[in-house]
């Protein structure tokens, strides 16, 4: 609101009050309009009421008009404020625009300078493609005119060949067609010739790669297989549940182990081993049935020597026919069918037989194994070749019973039961007593080395295992320029360092074929024994 309006409505303000005093005034004097004598006291009171109101206007008048100079100045100083702060926004909102149009400035700068470099190449390029197509001009006529001359040069050699074949023609008194025929029948003389090197050549790789594929099937066969180590032994022990129960084992004037020897045909150790005695037996399956009748007779408390040969025929039929399933569960494990049930129940039987400590039922699961995956991988018969494996030991369940060789004894019994002439073959030929003749039995002679020859199949006495690993190393010492021998891999591997200085490379392979080779000479070992034959230089200095 300004000061105008203002004064404005306080005069309409004073004047409606007037008039209302007046018209107050006015309805009482109508009251008294025949009392004269008052008058004057009204007309009085009039002025003294409009004396009164004029001075109520008049102060309001000047609180008005106060009020609207201090409004006015205060709109003066906002506005002030508002015109400088207006002023600052303008000038930094000018600043920010000066900066961007220099920033503007010296981009463009930035774009005309590259703008000219690219111009300055775009001309270089230029003249460098003007100068090319020039020399390229240059190199077409050179190129035309050495056409125009060999093809000058050609027409000439055209003549003198045919002048050249007239001259042979009547030279040698040939056409040239019987030329060309004797021509000819040299390139193929010479063609033959040449097949009969490849040829030759051919058949060296084939039977290098031929070595190579069947050291890499056998690798891989050994590879796939996981076998566990061979821990059997000629002695059981069997524990007691207390050292009171070895008197009664002994018996009265020792009746009762008598008996239990005459029995069973296994010797009974007693001997301080507390809780505990051994039985003894190069016969796994009667050291077997001997240790569950002892069992059955500490369980049962009653011991005598008849009740030992009760026990004792009780226990003989529990292991027959523990082996019967053991020899189905072979069948199941490996794969193989219809089998006649005696051949089953001989294969069980090697359940309890051991060959230089390696269980021979798992042997020959682990040849069936080993020999099926390398016919698988050559696309032979899976099933025949592992049913020629599983069996080619079946004769060991007879061994001691039959005089002859376990090989030959196992091809009559399978031949007997009716089994294939393969498999025949193979069981009679893996011990080359008789000629191979079939690939079944050559995996099977192959599958039966590699699960006889692997570490760990078959056990060694400490002291010779020991004795010809420091061998090893005496052997590999003795020659000059070795420095470290070390005998690994439970001695399937020699690494021999040898001074730089004093072998160098051809050296360092000849001293690795004379070790193998006295090694050979001297040695006794199962499977292979590889020579490593380290050369290593180095050079040292010190930084100070």
């Amino acid at each position: 609101m300004n000061t105008g309006t203002a004064i404005l409505l306080v005069g309409l303000v004073v004047v409606a009050l007037l008039g209302v005093a007046l018209f107050a005034l006015f309805t009482r004097l109508r009251g008294v309009e025949g009392t004269r004598a008052n008058s004057a006291e009204l007309f009085a009171q009039i002025e003294t009421e409009s004396m009164r109101l004029r001075s109520a206007a008049q102060s309001e008048a000047d609180e008005v008009r106060a009020a609207a100079r201090r409004e006015a100045e205060e709109l003066r100083t906002k506005a002030a404020a508002d015109a400088a702060e207006v002023k600052a926004r303008a000038a930094a909102e000018a600043e920010k625009a000066r900066e961007r149009a220099d920033e503007a400035t010296a981009g463009l700068r930035e774009q005309r300078a590259d703008l000219d470099r690219r111009e300055q190449r775009l001309v270089e390029r230029e003249d460098r493609v003007t100068a090319d197509t020039q020399s390229l001009e240059e190199r077409l006529r050179e190129v035309e005119a050495q056409a125009a001359e060999l093809a000058a040069r050609t027409e000439e050699l055209t003549a003198l060949e045919a002048e050249r074949r007239a001259v042979l023609e009547r030279t040698a008194q040939l056409t040239a067609e019987q030329a060309k025929a004797e021509l000819i029948a040299a390139v193929e003389d010479e063609a033959k010739r040449a097949a009969v090197v490849r040829v030759r050549d051919i058949e060296k790789e084939a039977t290098e790669n031929g070595q190579a594929r069947a050291r890499e099937i056998i690798t891989l066969a050994i590879q796939r297989l996981a076998s566990e180590q061979t821990a059997e032994s000629v002695v059981s022990v069997l524990h007691l549940p207390g050292d009171e129960m070895k008197g009664r084992i002994i018996g009265r004037e020792g009746r009762n182990i008598r008996a239990f020897e005459q029995v069973t045909g296994v010797n009974l150790i007693i001997d301080d081993t507390p809780e505990a005695v051994l039985l003894s037996c190069f016969d796994p399956v009667r050291r077997e049935v001997a240790r569950l009748t002892l069992e059955e007779l500490v369980l049962d408390g009653r011991i005598h020597p008849h009740r030992i040969e009760e026990q004792y025929e009780k226990s003989k039929a529990e292991v027959e026919a523990l082996c019967v399933r053991a020899g189905e569960d072979a069948l199941v494990e490996v794969g193989v069918t219809d089998m006649h049930p005696d051949l089953v129940a001989l294969l069980g039987r090697l359940r309890y037989r051991t060959s230089y400590g390696q269980n021979v039922l798992k042997h020959l699961i682990e040849s069936a194994h080993l020999a099926g995956m390398m016919a698988s991988e050559l696309g032979l018969d899976v099933k025949l070749t592992k049913r020629c494996a599983l069996l080619h030991d079946i004769g060991k369940a007879l061994t001691h019973e039959v005089d002859g060789s376990h090989a030959l004894i196992g091809a009559e019994i399978a031949r007997r039961y009716g089994e294939n002439d393969d498999v025949v073959h193979a069981i009679e030929a893996h011990h080359n007593e008789v000629e191979l003749r079939t690939v079944e039995a050559v995996l099977t002679q192959a599958a039966d080395a590699i699960s006889g020859g692997r570490p760990g199949a078959r056990r060694e006495s400490l002291e010779a295992y020991v004795k010809r690993l420091e061998r090893l190393e005496e052997i590999s010492m003795s020659h000059e320029g070795v420095e470290k021998v070390f005998a690994m891999q439970a001695g399937r591997e020699v690494r021999v360092m040898v001074l730089p200085d004093v072998v160098d490379d051809i050296q360092a392979q000849v001293l690795a074929r004379d070790i193998a080779k006295q090694v050979e000479e001297e040695l006794t070992y199962p499977g292979q024994i590889r020579i490593t034959v380290v050369r290593e230089s180095r050079s040292t200095e010190f930084a100070r």
